[in-house]
């Protein structure tokens, strides 16, 4: 096993682990394989006279012959260090103060080393509270960095200097094994240090295929309420990483097992446990199935779309409450679609971008249950209607509403302005040939609709 996390502090430069190097010709990592811009960054800051390295998870990708999403770099030059060298860099941060080096729309991201010793008395040290870091700013040794991060599949380097692979913490045996493992003897310590560990750790299970070792995955359950904890702002990125790389479901289903999902969306997990017939987990199912085939087919994925999903069944019973308390139904979505999203920013914080077209996907869903008169004209010039009608076909598909009602609107897309009409008149003659009146209201009230008390969706 790794060294422990209470063992860290102890390490000087003269009692450091000893790692494994794996020259050149025994490894299959080769700069062909690595962006053009991180090798310019790591030249240069060797030409600098900096150590730099490859480390992360493009090291590990590139062993498992996968297309790393990015690329990271490791050095003892100091952030200020690091702007001195590139005139195209910024730094980034306060938990954890970074370089980054721009090359147009890509980015390398330069890290100093991070040390385990602890400087009390300066104001960018290590600072811990009940377990959790919440600043790590002291610099150190290459080997240190190593006993530093998460698990050791990411605990890799690449020298740029001889082109080897340096190992500390037994990282290449597991990636060999197809085990995920923390990086020390203390998981738990692990996770109360970050608890987004503990997201990580079903992220990376479902991208690589791994197994969790069994001691670092048997405190997932008991931990999960550590999630409270973390900035939802920080877990709305998480679940992008989750949720958009093409293993949604499988990341869904393991969140669930370890209760992981319940302090992400905890009235989602409400609906789930009450469910009926398989409905809502099948409508949750599909969605999240449908975008891992958007992902794989490389088509784009709209993040509110998948919120829309993740938060439906909530919004979809809100409303129904609201429907029986006497709301129209234009109303009691609105005031639905408010109190869901309004709660759910306490555990992850979706931005404003995003929040507001996902709510206009609620918004449409009733109304596409209306197809009489010039409605259906009006909700097809909607900005929000494909991503509503696409919603639409989920909710089909998964039984909560009558395939008939998908099927129609599919066939309105396609037909020319007089069959658009022929089709809003059919609907309306089915309901009856005359228009309903208003009733007459008693002096003083307004008069009402009976369209505006419309039956709740199926």
């Amino acid at each position: 096993m790794g060294v422990s996390l209470v063992s860290l502090s102890s390490f000087s430069s003269s009692a450091e682990p000893t790692p494994s190097i794996v020259p050149r010709p025994e490894h299959s990592i080769s700069r062909a394989n690595i962006s053009a811009n991180a090798v310019r960054v790591l030249n240069r800051l060797k030409q600098s006279g900096y150590q730099a390295y490859l480390v992360g998870g493009g090291v590990r990708d590139l062993l498992l012959g996968h297309e790393p999403k990015d690329f990271d770099v490791a050095t003892d030059a100091r952030p200020e260090d690091v702007r001195r060298v590139f005139r195209n860099c910024r730094l980034i941060g306060r938990r954890f103060r970074l370089a980054h080096v721009f090359f147009g729309a890509e980015i390398v991201e330069v890290a100093t080393f991070r040390a385990a010793n602890v400087d009390l008395g300066d104001e960018d040290a290590r600072q811990i509270e009940n377990g959790m870091i919440l600043r790590d700013n002291v610099f150190g040794s290459i080997a240190e960095d190593a006993l530093r991060r998460d698990f050791t599949v990411n605990a890799l380097y690449y020298n740029i200097a001889d082109f080897s692979l340096v190992d500390y913490v037994g990282g290449l045996a597991d990636i060999a094994d197809g085990r995920l493992r923390l990086i020390g003897d203390d998981p738990i310590a692990r996770y109360r240090e970050d608890p987004v560990r503990m997201l990580r750790a079903v992220r990376f299970a479902c991208k690589l295929g791994f197994v969790i070792e069994p001691q670092c995955e048997a405190p997932l359950v008991e931990l999960a309420p550590l999630l409270r904890d973390v900035p939802p702002a920080r877990l709305f990125e998480e679940i992008l990483k989750l949720f958009q790389a093409g293993f949604a479901l499988p990341a869904f289903e393991k969140l669930r097992h370890y209760g992981l999902f319940a302090e992400l969306f905890p009235e989602t997990e409400d609906c789930l446990a009450m469910e009926e017939e398989d409905f809502p987990i099948t409508f949750v199912n599909r969605g999240l199935d449908n975008t891992d085939r958007r992902v794989q087919e490389g088509k784009p994925i709209a993040p509110f779309f998948l919120f829309a999903v993740l938060l439906w069944e909530p919004v979809r019973r809100q409303y129904l409450q609201l429907l029986e308390a006497g709301h129209g139904w234009s109303e009691a979505m609105t005031l639905a679609s408010g109190m869901i999203a309004g709660r759910q920013q306490g555990s992850v914080a979706i931005p404003k971008r995003f929040g507001l077209p996902m709510r206009e996907i609620w918004a449409l869903q009733p109304a596409l249950e209306r197809r009489q008169g010039k409605r259906p004209l009006a909700l097809i010039g909607h900005p929000r209607f494909r991503a509503a009608y696409d919603f639409l076909l989920l909710r089909a598909e998964s039984g909560e509403v009558d395939p008939e009602l998908a099927a129609w609107w599919t066939q309105f897309q396609g037909v020319n302005p007089s069959e658009r009409a022929a089709m809003t008149a059919e609907r309306k003659s089915g309901r009856g040939s005359r228009r309903r009146r208003r009733r007459k209201a008693p002096a003083g009230q307004p008069a009402t609709d009976p369209s505006d008390q419309a039956a709740p969706p199926a």
